[in-house]
This record gives structure tokens, C-alpha cells and sequence, in this order.
């Protein structure tokens, strides 16, 4: 029996979990205008994935934007080549001009009686059991149902955190929204408001919700970027159950679709900088569990596309709080959500598990478990959210 080109990618992927040949294989062998399209979304239901929409994505800052379809966005991402896709925000970092933008500068970390008694109360516990049924969704892909349904879980969880960790009169300043998106799973915004009346900063630590296979239609589970997004997490328990109460507003961010060209971060970026939001740093954690054998135990710090002053004070945080040291990596072009941040002028960084070049191998592949290999540590996630909190509290203010 020969099977139809879109059956054939269908057996092809699950057999060598469409790794780069499969893509390649199906898109040479094919073309896409003999694609059955409609026959490879029976073979997949539960996604609103159209392969032939056309996406303007940006792939480098001093290059024009270019227009292909969602199918060469999906190889663009298996051969590893990182963008913006902008075609609901191209004009993002356009409004910029219209605020007052101070040079920015940021002071060594002098909290530390508030830090160091938040952070002794974060633990792995909750960590892994999050993850574990976060991880249970069969992907998070932004435009499933299962992304959409991991998202909702996410929500409630949040939602019973707070209900059984702050006290009632920090219940009263604090705020849980979902941030919507055309495309089904929403980005969600917590918000801590500030006590200040004559402040209107924001401070905002950010991870990413969704996950995605090479082939978006296969299973993908955990830590790119169930661990980041779990290490806030944890961090918001601390600082809520310590009474944070902070001077500037700050907000724990939990993005959707990162994975399909920081779609989610960006609608965001673009909403507070129309709207003149004072945003003073922001602080973008993606991945955060992985130690690879042989290597020493260290915070990644992306040096990069990110803001010096307050990648400066990122590293002075891990020398005070955290029992690793940080090591400098690089990760290129529109490689996290803190990029959406940077392209609107707000200070921003990005922190990672280890060297870009150590991190974890399974990414983007239905191996990225919590129990592929004990080079997955729910210890060293702590790590990120003792940072998490410290970063919250030495910029927040108490």
C-alpha cells in the first residue's frame, strides 16, 4: 500500500521523532503545494496549526522581516535559527520615543535580611509535584487544546497558591489575569501592586509557558520551559507567604507561545509599551534543571542581547544568594522572551541552567522528561528561584 506524502510524515515522525532529516525528507519529497494538508490534520486532531499561513518573521535586527509560511517556520526552528515572528507586532518598539527613558542603573544588593529569609523557605517539593502534572499534558503547544488546557491548569494553580499562601490583606494587592491571544492559549500576568502612590515602576520576572516538538504535532513535555516556569512559581510562594508587599509593582509573567517566535511575550511588550508602563528591569528564566555529566553545577548568564547594567547586578544576586556560581554564555538573536522586552528599550536579561553549549540535549524532542536522566534536578531549579525572589525583593523594594 503507499501511503499519501502527509501519512507517510505521519510514520516517518513518530518512528525518528521528527528529527531535521524527517522534515527535510518530507519537504523535498513533497513540495509544498502536493501537501494534503487536511489528511495531516485528521492524522492530528486537537490543533489549530495551519501550515500554509504566511508569518512575517524577523531574523536578525539590520535585515528586513520576511514573509514565509508556518511550515518553513517549523524547519527554521529544527535547524535551530532563532526570530521573531511579527506579524501581529511589527511595530513593536515604535512607541518607545513617546516615554521618558532615564539611563538605567542598579544598586548591589542590600536586602539581604528580606532575601535570605525568603528564600530558606523554598523548597523542591512543590516544584516537582507541578511539574509532574504539568508535564503530564501531552504537549503545550500553543495551538493545541492540551497547550490551552495546560494553561488553565497553570491559572488554577496559581489561583490556589495565592488562596492558601498570602494573608488576606496582601490577597487585596494582588491580581491574577489572563492575558489573551488569538491563538487559544493565553499568557498569564500576576501582579503584586506596589505600595507606593507616588511610584508607578514595574519590576517583572517572566518564563515561558509553552513547549514544542521539532515536529509541533508529537509529544513535549518538561524542561524548555516547565523548569522556569516551576522555579517562579516557587518564587512567588516564597514571597507571598512572607507577606511581599513590595514598593514597586512587581509581576511574575508566564508567557504563551515562545516557542512560535515569542508571539506571546511580544503582545505583551507591545500592550505595556503603548501604554507607557514604566518598566524598570525584567528578568526572563527558560530552563533551569539541567546539569550535564561532567560539568560543574553554575547560573548561565546570557551576555548577549541584554541589558550590561542589569546583567551586571544578575550576577552580583548569585554571588550573594545562591550556593552556585554563574557562569557568561551567549545565546544569539530572539532567543528568549526577554528579547521582546529589549526590542521595546526595557531593561532586560536572561538566565539559564548553564552554558548554552551545556544545556539540556533533549529539548524540543518527546526526551525532554522529568526522568530521562538524573542530570535533571529539581535542586538546582531551586537555585532559580532563590534568584527568582531575590531579584523581586532587591528591585521591588519592602
Amino acid at each position: 500500500m503507499k501511503l499519501s506524502p502527509a501519512v507517510a510524515l505521519v510514520v516517518a515522525a513518530a518512528t525518528v521523532n521528527a528529527s531535521q532529516v524527517v522534515l527535510d525528507n518530507f519537504i523535498d519529497s513533497t513540495g509544498p503545494q502536493r501537501v494534503d494538508y487536511e489528511q495531516l490534520y485528521q492524522a492530528y486532531p486537537g490543533f489549530n496549526l495551519n501550515l500554509e499561513e504566511r508569518r512575517l518573521v524577523q531574523l536578525d535586527s539590520s535585515e528586513p522581516p520576511v514573509e514565509i509560511s508556518e511550515l518553513d517556520k517549523i524547519q527554521l526552528k529544527a535547524q535551530g535559527v532563532k526570530f521573531f515572528d511579527i506579524t501581529e507586532t511589527a511595530d513593536l518598539g515604535s512607541y518607545a520615543h513617546l516615554r521618558t527613558i532615564s539611563q538605567s542603573s542598579f544598586p548591589s544588593p542590600n536586602a539581604t535580611k528580606q532575601v535570605k529569609s525568603v528564600i530558606k523557605t523554598l523548597s523542591t517539593s512543590g516544584m516537582t509535584e507541578n511539574l509532574k502534572t504539568f508535564t503530564s499534558f501531552r504537549t503545550r503547544y500553543y495551538r493545541s487544546d492540551t497547550g490551552r488546557q495546560s494553561q488553565l491548569w497553570l491559572l488554577s494553580r496559581i489561583n490556589e497558591i495565592t488562596e492558601s499562601f498570602a494573608s488576606e490583606s496582601l490577597r487585596d494587592l494582588i491580581s491574577i489575569q489572563e492575558f489573551p491571544h488569538s491563538w487559544g492559549q493565553n499568557s498569564i500576568i500576576v501582579k503584586i501592586s506596589g505600595t507606593s502612590s507616588e511610584d508607578e515602576g514595574v519590576i517583572i520576572v517572566g518564563a515561558h509557558q509553552d513547549s514544542a516538538h521539532t515536529w509541533p504535532f508529537l509529544p513535549a513535555p518538561a524542561d524548555d520551559d516547565g523548569s522556569g516556569t516551576m522555579s517562579i512559581l516557587e518564587a512567588y510562594r516564597g514571597l507571598i507567604l512572607a507577606g511581599f508587599a513590595p514598593k514597586h509593582t512587581v509581576e511574575f509573567h508566564f508567557y504563551s507561545a515562545e516557542e512560535g517566535g515569542l508571539l506571546g511575550s511580544q503582545a505583551v511588550a507591545r500592550d505595556y509599551e503603548s501604554r507607557g508602563v514604566n518598566v524598570l528591569a525584567m528578568s526572563q528564566f527558560d530552563m533551569t534543571a539541567w546539569i550535564k555529566k561532567g560539568t560543574k553545577e553554575s547560573v548561565g548568564i546570557i551576555m548577549d542581547y541584554t541589558h550590561s547594567a542589569l546583567t551586571e547586578f544578575n550576577k552580583a544576586l548569585v554571588e550573594e544568594y545562591l550556593d552556585i556560581p554563574y557562569v557568561e554564555t551567549k545565546c544569539g538573536y530572539a532567543c528568549s522572551d526577554h528579547a521582546s522586552w529589549s526590542k521595546a528599550d526595557y531593561p532586560s536579561i536572561f538566565t539559564i541552567e548553564s552554558t548554552f553549549e551545556e544545556s539540556n540535549k533533549f529539548i524540543h524532542s518527546g526526551n525532554d522528561r522529568i526522568d530521562i536522566s538524573n542530570e535533571f534536578s529539581f535542586e538546582h531549579m531551586l537555585e532559580f528561584a532563590k534568584l527568582a525572589a531575590a531579584f523581586a525583593i532587591e528591585l521591588g523594594g519592602q
